[in-house]
């Protein structure tokens, strides 16, 4: 994740808008199951392939559900997953001792989501343009983690491919028609004020019209154009954008020929947060603007609320104590080791 994307402009969904009143008639002529609230759940990011490695049983414990990112194509085989680029799953295994750590978080009590994607490197259907070995790549990573979720990052380059959304959607309509157990399966976009731009909001639609039963779409809440802040602050920023796209995600659902009510379209949304300095100068998430943000998912009953990074959730040592710009393993601000964790928690589940 990051969080370097571009500045947001408002846009509408990119398709006709259909009558919700005749959307919803034809719905329960057809004898369709009513939509159903789904039960929130709180996960931070974890990069996996930061070094030295998250230890991800001790450092994590007691959160419910930890994302792990990055799962992206490796470079000389793009249907093959590799960790960020870096290790295969294998050499994850043995040099990071992803597995065993993945396996004590579960026995602990956890469990793991995994991230397709990122800003940094090819989401794998961008790249693999075989559907079959597509799916094979997702099964490949679901397997092997036992995730009950996962969460495709999807961003900067990434945006704006059809051929990739189309791609994607169908590989992953199709894991989930092949699992005996669910697979939650959350989009995870850039954001800003306005809400979606076109190409993520495309992302949306092309997902939905492949047959995924799209769990939600987490919003990044991170790193806004210049001058959008100085309104009403990080939190402001993020509460505009997360209504912007409520709005957005509404239409999207409804043209799909999905309609949800305003109370389940929150509940199929999420919002993460970059926590301490973002990498827009001057943009700065503070532990107590990090839990009203968390208050205000609660309140809305938003589906997930998760945060960059639980690497990060720590003063700098080796740096200033306000350093400039984002550091990749701590906060960049003064605070408590996990300080971040724990009032999240506390606003988001109390």
């Amino acid at each position: 994740m990051t969080s370097r994307h571009r500045s947001p402009r408002a846009v509408s969904a990119p398709r006709t808008v259909l009558v919700a009143a005749l959307s919803a008639g034809l719905l329960a002529s057809c004898g369709t199951a009513e939509p159903q609230r789904q039960e929130p759940w709180l996960g931070g990011y974890v990069n996996a392939t930061a070094w030295p490695p998250y230890d991800l049983p001790v450092d994590a414990a007691g959160e419910p559900r930890t994302v792990l990112g990055f799962v992206v194509a490796d470079e000389e085989d793009p249907c093959t997953p590799s960790w960020g680029g870096y290790y295969s799953l294998d050499e994850a295994g043995h040099e990071l001792r992803l597995d065993s750590a993945v396996a004590q978080y579960r026995q602990d009590g956890g469990e793991v989501a995994v991230s397709f994607g990122g800003a940094a490197r090819d989401e794998p259907a961008t790249v693999c343009t075989d559907v079959d070995h597509l799916v094979e790549s997702y099964r490949t990573v679901v397997d092997r983690y036992r995730a009950d979720a996962v969460d495709l990052d999807v961003e900067m380059d990434d945006l704006g491919r059809s051929d990739a959304n189309e791609r994607r959607a169908e590989a992953l309509a199709r894991l989930q028609e092949d699992r005996e157990e669910p697979l939650e399966v959350w989009l995870t976009l850039p954001v800003g004020p306005q809400g979606l731009e076109e190409d993520a909001a495309e992302v949306v639609a092309q997902t939905l019209e492949g047959g995924v039963d799209l769990t939600g779409v987490n919003l990044m809440t991170m790193n806004y154009g210049p001058g959008t802040v100085e309104e009403d602050g990080m939190v402001g920023a993020s509460v505009r954008s997360l209504r912007a796209a409520h709005a957005q995600l509404a239409q999207l659902w409804e043209e799909a020929g999905q309609p949800l009510s305003d109370e389940l379209v929150w509940n199929r949304m999420g919002a993460t947060p970059m926590i301490g300095r973002n990498d827009m100068p001057g943009q700065v998430l503070r532990p107590d603007g990090a839990a009203e943000l968390a208050r205000f998912a609660q309140d809305q009953d938003l589906g997930r609320f998760s945060y960059w990074s639980l690497n990060r959730d720590r003063s700098c040592t080796d740096l200033p104590p306000d350093v400039e710009p984002a550091a990749d393993l701590c906060s960049g601000i003064r605070q408590d080791e996990g300080e971040f964790a724990d009032r999240i928690r506390a606003a988001f589940t109390s």
